[in-house]
Order: structure tokens, then sequence, then C-alpha cells
């Protein structure tokens, strides 16, 4: 894979502050495999190879089986794979992504997360 811009060299600044975020979300409370689970979704939906390389291999290493890895993308088909608290972080972080929170997703993902669990 080639890379079509590198960050480190365009925006050292920027990519410092990503990494600060990246950090930060690590040492938050919330488990490592959830984060990794929902930086993995939304990479998928953003369409960033290098993220979605990056981040299966980092649930990999964590001991995620690859046929859970598998069925991210189509966690909705395969939800007795997932528990319900990775269910409910899943679809807010689409929520989230595509920009389209509703009454409900906010609900549902209030009634599993704190507020600092959610703005995390």
């Amino acid at each position: 894979m080639t890379a079509r811009l590198d960050y480190i060299h365009a925006s050292p600044e920027g990519y410092k502050a990503f990494g600060g975020v990246y950090t930060y979300l690590h040492n938050c409370g919330l488990p490592k495999l959830l984060i990794d689970l929902v930086y993995l979704r939304v990479s998928q939906l953003n369409g960033c190879a290098f993220c979605i390389d990056m981040h299966s291999r980092d649930l990999l290493k964590q001991g995620l089986a690859v046929d859970k890895l598998v069925l991210v993308p189509v966690w909705h088909e395969a939800r007795e794979v997932f528990t319900a608290r990775e269910r409910i972080a899943l679809a807010f972080a689409e929520a989230v992504t595509h920009c389209d929170v509703s009454d409900a997703d906010y609900a549902a993902a209030g009634a599993e997360f704190t507020d600092k669990e959610l703005a995390d």
C-alpha cells in the first residue's frame, strides 16, 4: 500500500495533536478492545485503508478472533457475535460518523455509557 500523503512531514503539529487524542483515548478508562472496534468501524465507513489495516492488526494483537474481525462491517447482521455494549458503541459511532444521531440512538447510547464515556 502506498501512502498518498506523508501526514507526519506535511503537518507535524497536526499529527502530534492527533496522536495525543489517540493516547488519551487509550487511557480514558474504556476498554482498549472496544475503542479499537469503534476505530475500525469508523475507518471502514471513511474508507481509510491505512487505518483499517492498523486497527485490524491492533485488534488481532489483543486476541480478537478473526471470525469476529471479519464481521465488523456487517455487525448488524452478526449481532450474536458482538456484546450488547459493542453493538451500542458501533451503532453510536456509525450515527456520529454519518452526522445523524437520532434521539433513539442517543438514548440507547446514554443508557449504556456515561456522559464521559460518550464524550470519549
